[in-house]
C-alpha cells in the first residue's frame, strides 16, 4: 500500500521548513531508513528517512521549496500502483497520463498550473515550463530565459535556474524580457552581439566557486545585522585570576570516575558562575522589548556554538537551579545536538543569556554580539600568564578574560560593570560559591 510522506514538524513554533536537496528522485528504488531528502528549519538541518521501502512514485516539492509542516513531500509505493487517493488535487492534474492522444490536453493543463513560454530551448512539446517561484522571481529581474537551462523535474526551470542567470549577469531590459514572454523569441540584440562580447572577453579571470547561502546562515546574518543596527551595545572587558577554578577542574578530573562525575570543564564552571551570579543582576537577566523590560526569575542560558552550518545557540533552561554536574551534563547535551544536527528548534529560543566562548582559540578579548531581545552576553577568553603584586611583590599567575556586551538601551554601565565585578570574584573564590 503506498504511503505519503509530510513534511516534518520540528518544534512547536516550526511552521514551515525549506528542502535542500533531494536524494532519491522519482522512479527511485527506496529501502527504509534511506534518506529521501534533507530539510532545514532557519535554524538547523535534518534527513528524512524512509519508513517503508518501495518506489519513490510522486514528488510534490523541488530543491529550495518552502514546504509548510505536515504538507505532503513524497509517495512510496510499489510500481505501477494506483496513488490517485493519495495525490493532491493540483498534482494529480500535473501528473495527469501524457499518450499521444492526450498531448494536446496535457499542454492546455500545463497552461493552468504553471507558466509556460514557447521558446527554441524548450521540451519536446516546444515548451518551456517554469515554476510559479521562478516566474515571479523572473518577473521582478527580468532574467534572460531564452538561455535558461531547466533542472526541474520533468524539464521545469525552478528558481535555483533563475538564480543561476542572475548570477552571471543575463539579464534582459523590461521591453526585451516582455517581447520574449510573448513570442519565445530570443532579443536579436542579444544574439547579436554575444560573438562580440565573446571576443572581447580575453583579459583573465579570477577562478571562484558562488556558494548559495543556506537558510541557516541567511538568518544568522539578518540577526546580526538587525543586532547591531538596533542596539546601543557597549562592550567591559574584565579578568579574574583562574588559579582556583584550575585547581578545582584538577581535583575534579582526578576524582570524577569515582565520584561519578562528569568531564566538567572550565567553560562549564564559568556557566555555572555566571547563573548563579545572575540571580543578582536582573538587569542582566533580561529581554528589552521596546516599551517596557521583561525580567526573569530564573536564567535560560544560552550557550553560543560553533556548527558545521553555522553558529547555533541551544538553551539549558533553569541553569540556576542545577549543581555543577547537572549543568556540565545538560550543555554538553544540547552542545551535540546542536553540533550534529538534531536539535529541536524548540531547544534554540527561550534564552534570558548568553555565554560565548573563543578561549581555545586563543582570543584575549572581543566583542560578542548580543542575541535579541536579550540584554546581555559573556565573550569567554584565553587564560594567559600575568604578574600582580602581593605584599609589594611580582607574582605571577593564571588570568581568564571575560568580555561582557550590554545593551546600553537597556541598562547602564555601572550595573553592568557590577555583575562584571561579581562574576570575577565568584569565579575567583569559586570553592566559596560551591558552598554556597
Amino acid at each position: 500500500m503506498a504511503t505519503l510522506v509530510i513534511m516534518p514538524r520540528q518544534g512547536q513554533s516550526v511552521e514551515s521548513c525549506v528542502i535542500t536537496e533531494w536524494k532519491k528522485k522519482k522512479g527511485d528504488t527506496v529501502a527504509e531508513g534511506d534518506v529521501l531528502f534533507s530539510y532545514e528549519t532557519d535554524k538547523s538541518s535534518f534527513d528524512e528517512p524512509a519508513t517503508v521501502a518501495g518506489v519513490l512514485l510522486e514528488v510534490f516539492a523541488e530543491d529550495g521549496d518552502d514546504v509548510p509542516c505536515l504538507d505532503p513531500v513524497c509517495i512510496i509505493g510499489q510500481a505501477g500502483e494506483d496513488i490517485s487517493a493519495l495525490m493532491p488535487k493540483a498534482s494529480a492534474e500535473e501528473s495527469a497520463p501524457a499518450a499521444e492522444e492526450k498531448a494536446e490536453e496535457k499542454v492546455e493543463e500545463v497552461k493552468k498550473e504553471e507558466v509556460v513560454v514557447a521558446t527554441a530551448s524548450a521540451d519536446k512539446d516546444g515548451m518551456l515550463k517554469i515554476s510559479p517561484r521562478a516566474k515571479n522571481l523572473a518577473n521582478k529581474t527580468y532574467a534572460d530565459l531564452s538561455a535558461v537551462t531547466p533542472t526541474g523535474p520533468n524539464g521545469r526551470v525552478i528558481e535555483r535556474d533563475v538564480n543561476r542567470l542572475l548570477d552571471n549577469g543575463q539579464r534582459l531590459t523590461p521591453e526585451q524580457y516582455e517581447t520574449f514572454m510573448k513570442t519565445g523569441v530570443a532579443p536579436a540584440s542579444q544574439v547579436e552581439e554575444a560573438p562580440a562580447a565573446a571576443a572581447a572577453a580575453t583579459a583573465p579571470v579570477a577562478e571562484y566557486e558562488d556558494v548559495k547561502l543556506s537558510n541557516v546562515r541567511k538568518v544568522i546574518a539578518k540577526s546580526m545585522h538587525e543586532s547591531l543596527s538596533n542596539m546601543a551595545q557597549l562592550t567591559l572587558n574584565a579578568s579574574f585570576d583562574a588559579t582556583q577554578i584550575m585547581a578545582y577542574r584538577a581535583m575534579l578530573k582526578k576524582n570524577a570516575e569515582a565520584m561519578g562525575l562528569n568531564n566538567i570543564t572550565f567553560n562549564d564552571m564559568v556557566l555555572f558562575a555566571v547563573a548563579k551570579t545572575l540571580k543578582n543582576h536582573k538587569d542582566c537577566n533580561a529581554h528589552y522589548l521596546g516599551d517596557k523590560m521583561r525580567f526573569f526569575n530564573n536564567v535560560n542560558l544560552g550557550i553560543a556554538v560553533d556548527t558545521e552550518r553555522g553558529l547555533l545557540v541551544p538553551t539549558v533552561f533553569n541553569a540556576d537551579k542545577m549543581s555543577l554536574n547537572e549543568l556540565s551534563a545538560n550543555a554538553k547535551t544540547v552542545i551535540k545536538a546542536a553540533q550534529g544536527g538534531s536539535i529541536s528548534p524548540d531547544l534554540l529560543s527561550g534564552g534570558t543569556f548568553t555565554v560565548t566562548n573563543l578561549g581555545a582559540m586563543g582570543i584575549e578579548s572581543f566583542t560578542p554580539v548580543i542575541n535579541p531581545p536579550q540584554t546581555c552576553i559573556l565573550g569567554v577568553c584565553n587564560i594567559s600568564r600575568r604578574v600582580k603584586q602581593v605584599n609589594g611583590e611580582d607574582v605571577f599567575y593564571d588570568a581568564m578574560g571575560l568580555s561582557l556586551t550590554f545593551d546600553h538601551r537597556a541598562l547602564d554601565g555601572a550595573p553592568a560593570a557590577r555583575f562584571l565585578k561579581e562574576l570575577c570574584a565568584n569565579l575567583e573564590n569559586f570553592n566559596l560559591l560551591m558552598a554556597k
